[in-house]
């Protein structure tokens, strides 16, 4: 599922998806990500397959105002049950912080959890980093790229093994590749919104 399927928002009043593309946060963050993330060339994946397109979003979502203007649009396609946000570790966790820090700012209890690649090593050995909301709440799954959808749904499977309900990914881009990352979420039962589209940031 993409931007134009979901409901959109400008300031908590709900609009056109069309008129949300045309928010001038959302417009900002392009001119970045085409800036700063976005590189066309000849690339290997870390899929290991070839491709003419190169994004990596972290130049955009480790800087000041980049991060900020993604948790503002990620804060907006959060469902309002929702109280908790979390992702694979590295490329989610600025965007869970950021998020958690601007619900926060406005006066929404969102907390953040960081999904490990491997359980820690010492202490307690945990997989989830972060303050443990009750079992069976709602978490939302935060991603910078989807390319196959593979990272986010490790981290979809290591929430529900732990007890929690999760049916909603958010990225900041969707690259595309061949539906692969729609199918993907669609057999493990999630939505997938993306606030961008490789498309977006190839257009001049």
């Amino acid at each position: 599922m993409k931007t134009d399927d979901v409901k959109c928002y400008i300031d908590d009043d709900e609009v056109d998806c069309e008129n949300w593309k045309d928010n001038p946060m959302r417009n900002e963050l392009l001119l970045l990500l085409k800036n700063n993330a976005y590189r066309k060339g000849e690339f290997t994946l870390s899929s290991g397959r070839t491709s003419e397109h190169y994004v990596n979003c972290k130049p955009v979502t480790l800087s000041a105002r980049g991060l900020t203007l993604s948790s503002i649009l990620m804060l907006e396609l959060i469902e309002d049950d929702c109280k908790t946000v979390a992702g694979l570790t590295l490329g989610a966790d600025p965007l869970v912080s950021g998020v958690a820090v601007v619900a926060g700012l406005d006066r929404k209890i969102i907390n953040a959890l960081i999904v490990r690649k491997e359980a820690k090593g010492h202490g307690t050995k945990v997989w989830i980093e972060g303050p443990p909301p009750p079992e069976g709440s709602k978490i939302t799954v935060l991603e910078d790229v989807i390319t196959t959808g593979g990272s986010a749904i490790q981290a979809v499977k290591r929430l529900r093994d732990a007890g929690y309900k999760v049916d909603r990914v958010i990225s900041i881009v969707d690259r595309q590749e061949n539906g692969e990352a729609d199918t993907a979420m669609k057999l493990a039962g999630l939505e997938l919104y993306s606030i961008f589209t490789l498309d977006d940031l190839c257009q001049e």
